[in-house]
């Protein structure tokens, strides 16, 4: 132990991928968490004396590396998710997803809801997220109570949204949700989240970024989803998505622009002038039918790229490490290039990436003394996961999301040994159950 004193947890014996640039991985290695920072990364050769530590997990046979970042989903539809499937987006959107919301979506629902992604998120490894949706103070409040971290965007449109009917009130809503929740706690960061150049006006537009930047806040958005949307967008205000966001002004580091489909050279290249992360959803963008984000391109062409699993009514789970092998593996199939996305860099989309798009970058995303504790544990010791050669080969092409042993954010152990323990999962699966069967009816 160093003279510095008492540890909170000692991670010990485990395999260690930092995600800093350059570092190889640690194999018995340990990290030693005090006041919810990381405090030492080493070999265990070097280990500090483990009765200085409040909690250790030896987790031999494990694998120790930083929480996966979920750079957009919507986590209270998961009481939507399989209510309406194999459909076009707005076939989806219009149809079924938004008269449902307006029938059934409230602060019960929304609370619940999140409460159950963040149950899964957790399981399968996500310590992070991004999210826009309604009644955000209810996800704020399952996400204090559940620990994780998360940026919160409460959401706008130019026509009656829950619990916002008044569309001119949609801004001053926004306002109030920032406001209530900015500096309530370190683990959340309040956002706006507009939903689209085609649902929100110029002025909308431009009064919520304006928002976000007084406040000091990110603004997310959707944007060039698809096909029809960059048409629709084209005829009404003469621009592509893209190009319409950037004329007014609202494509800078501080706004997150999602899905990112339909994009030419130039398109790209406006992202990474300005410096806009984008948040890509491969299986939704390809359940949607919406296409696939041209995410080799984008790296190439220094776009700041996150990845997001979407609103689990689209994709339809939330695990980010499928996302992961479906990202890897759709763009060797699409370009005949095995060589394309290595397990690596895409793995790097899921951690450090997301971080850096959410702001987080500096405190979150890799193992190196001063980061924050967010960090998870996979047990190696599962058939389909021997012999192990290279793990960045196993996370990505073979793990499956259901190997987390332990996940710990701001040093706090949110699940160990594979068990939550600040969600009481049997009273949250119960008022899933009941809000989703008056869903039914």
């Amino acid at each position: 132990m160093t003279a510095e004193g008492h540890y909170d947890v000692l991670i010990t014996n485990g395999l260690v991928l930092t995600l800093e640039p350059g570092d190889a991985p640690l194999a018995g290695g340990f990290v030693a968490v005090r006041d919810g920072r990381i405090v030492e990364v080493g070999s265990m050769s070097e280990s500090p004396v483990e009765a200085g530590a409040g909690e250790i997990l030896d987790v031999s046979g494990g694998l120790v590396m930083p929480g996966l970042v979920n750079a957009h989903t919507h986590a209270a539809m998961t009481l939507f998710r399989g209510l309406a499937d194999d459909l076009p987006l707005m076939a989806w959107l219009e149809e079924h997803i938004f008269p449902a919301e307006a029938a059934q979506v409230d602060e019960n629902l929304v609370y619940w809801g999140a409460k159950l992604a963040c149950a899964e998120m957790l399981l399968s490894g996500t310590t992070c997220f991004a999210d826009g949706y309604f009644f955000e103070d209810q996800a704020a409040r399952a996400v204090q109570e559940t620990g994780m971290r998360a940026v919160l965007g409460q959401g706008v449109l130019d026509f009656p949204a829950p619990g916002v009917p008044d569309p001119a009130e949609n801004i001053a809503a926004a306002r109030e949700f920032i406001e209530r929740w900015r500096g309530v706690s370190p683990l959340i960061r309040p956002s706006i989240f507009c939903h689209s150049p085609y649902t929100c006006s110029p002025e909308t537009l431009v009064r919520g970024k304006n928002l976000a930047r007084d406040l000091g806040v990110l603004f997310q958005i959707h944007a060039a989803e698809t096909r029809s949307e960059t048409a629709q967008v084209l005829a009404q205000r003469g621009l592509t998505p893209i190009r319409y966001l950037d004329s007014l002004g609202i494509l800078d580091r501080d706004t997150l622009a999602v899905h990112c489909v339909h994009l030419d050279d130039e398109e790209i290249d406006i992202l990474a002038e300005r410096g806009t992360p984008a948040a890509v959803c491969v299986e939704s963008q390809m359940k949607l039918a919406s296409g696939v984000a041209r995410v080799p391109e984008m790296s190439a062409r220094g776009v700041r790229l996150a990845l997001g699993t979407d609103g689990p009514a689209s994709n339809n789970d939330l695990n980010l490490l499928g996302e992961v092998r479906s990202l890897a593996l759709f763009f060797k199939a699409a370009t005949l290039d095995p060589t394309v996305l290595p397990a690596a860099q895409v793995l790097s989309l899921a951690g450090p990436g997301g971080a850096r798009a959410l702001g987080w970058g500096d405190e979150s995303g890799t193992l190196r003394p001063g980061m924050r504790a967010d960090l998870i544990v996979l047990d190696l010791k599962r058939p389909h996961l021997q012999p192990l050669y290279n793990p960045y080969s196993h996370l990505v092409y073979a793990c499956t999301g259901r190997e987390i042993a332990h996940v710990l954010v701001e040093g706090r152990v949110l699940v160990r040994h594979g068990r939550l323990t600040t969600v009481d999962v049997e009273e949250t699966l119960a008022k899933v159950r009941e809000i989703a069967a008056g869903i039914r009816k």
